[in-house]
């Protein structure tokens, strides 16, 4: 394929982003392929699609047959990687691992049955618009997309194109956060007075020097629909690396800790307070804000719950009878202020989480709660087996799309001051 201009290229992205597709000619209600393997292809082949992709390849029905990224090094180890993984025993029909440097010729491949996209944030609304559009379901990192508009349209495009979507927003696929949104939804901390999400810092704009580029890069391409500037090393760290990027913390590609973590500590907070379908009705910046403020940004619910940014544990219901704290491999309940269940400190608490979730379901949460949220115990797997019951997956384009409009709502509070 010609290498396209920057403007030839904008507008052909857009256009594909735009257009409509006509369906294959495959039955959508197929559980699986003829094959019995769904083929996939993945975009973006930095440190977090290199877990996710290690992961796909153990997966016995996953076929992976191709790898896109701007980078040569990267795609190349890539498709080295998915290579050295089959040698021995080859999905059957599988006839190689294509790397390219451009998504669309993924896009393009009527023998694809699904993309895995982990490219900036910047990137996300666009190769998942496309990919729907083509026919293709989608895992797509958090946040689902970049700005507000953006997850609207892929909110709408999901059904539209008759596809299944799961963002990557793997908490709700872990037993402490499912545990911790069952205890709020089922009124164990009486009503919800306020929840604190802590995580770091809002996006800034990127002021980043220009160096030299090097060959084996298409600086361009990684731009992409993002305003054009000199090569930074920050952004875009040359070959095959094993830290995440610092483009994160910059408006132009993504929004900083608010999106990044926020994604998941905000996503947890709406699953909590039952808004899954809704979403704030206000943002508010924090109290004396300045450019430079960094905390206390607040999204307000209809009832008048607010959940504010601030420094603590991930996320912290505060009930009228009750607490309920949790991030990564931390929980704890309080109820009248006894602690019913504890695993915070393990220098501390002489037990383990999973002992402390068991006795919060058995002595709190009962056989039957009234409310019994979704179940996963994997991410991936979730992924694949609604790929094959053409069912929404637990965290589903309205989930992923309205966590990250909350993202963008705190963000625009920080930017803005209003």
């Amino acid at each position: 394929m010609k290498t396209p201009t920057r403007r030839s290229f904008l507008k052909s992205t857009a256009a594909v982003a735009a257009a409509p597709f006509l369906l294959p000619g495959r039955v959508w209600s197929a559980d699986t392929p003829p094959s019995g393997r769904f083929t996939m292809g993945f975009i973006g082949m930095g440190k977090q699609n290199g877990g996710l992709l290690g992961n796909f390849l153990s997966q016995d029905d996953i076929s992976v047959v191709a790898v896109c990224d701007v980078d040569t090094t990267r795609r190349e180890n890539a498709q080295q990687q998915v290579i050295k993984r089959y040698a021995e025993k080859k999905p059957e029909g599988w006839k190689g691992c294509e790397a390219s440097n451009d998504f669309r010729q993924i896009i393009e491949r009527d023998d694809i049955d699904a993309v895995c996209i982990a490219t900036p944030d910047h990137w996300h609304a666009l190769i998942t618009l496309a990919a729907l559009r083509s026919g293709k379901d989608v895992y797509c990192e958090k946040p689902l997309t970049h700005n507000i508009a953006e997850a609207k349209a892929v909110i709408a495009a999901v059904p539209a194109n008759q596809r299944v979507l799961q963002t990557g927003s793997m908490q709700r696929s872990m037993k402490e956060f499912r545990v911790a949104a069952e205890l709020v939804r089922n009124g164990h901390i009486g009503k919800v007075e306020k929840v604190i999400v802590s995580f770091g810092d809002p996006g800034r704009p990127c002021d980043l020097p220009t160096e030299d580029m090097e060959p084996g890069l298409d600086w361009d391409f990684w731009q992409g629909p993002a305003e054009k500037r000199g090569y930074s090393s920050v952004l875009s760290p040359r070959g095959v690396h094993n830290h995440f990027p610092d483009w994160r913390n910059y408006r132009e590609y993504g929004g900083g800790m608010v999106t990044d973590w926020g994604a998941h500590h905000i996503d947890i907070a709406q699953w909590g307070l039952g808004m899954d379908d809704s979403g704030p009705v206000e943002s508010r910046p924090p109290e004396g804000w300045t450019e430079k403020s960094k905390r206390g940004a607040t999204l307000v619910y209809a009832d008048g719950t607010p959940v504010t940014h601030g420094d603590s544990i991930g996320v912290h219901f505060f009930g009228s009878e009750g607490e309920v704290q949790v991030t990564r491999g931390r929980f704890a309940l309080s109820q009248g202020g006894e602690t019913k269940a504890r695993f915070l400190d393990p220098k501390v608490d002489k037990t383990s989480l999973e002992a402390q979730l068991i006795k919060a379901e058995k002595e709190i949460l009962g056989e039957s709660p009234k409310v019994a949220l979704y179940r996963s115990q994997d991410h991936i797997r979730d992924f694949i087996d609604a790929m094959k019951s053409r069912k929404q997956p637990i965290t589903h384009e309205g989930v992923g799309g309205r966590s990250a409009i909350c993202c963008h709502l705190m963000n625009q509070a920080y930017y803005h001051g209003e």
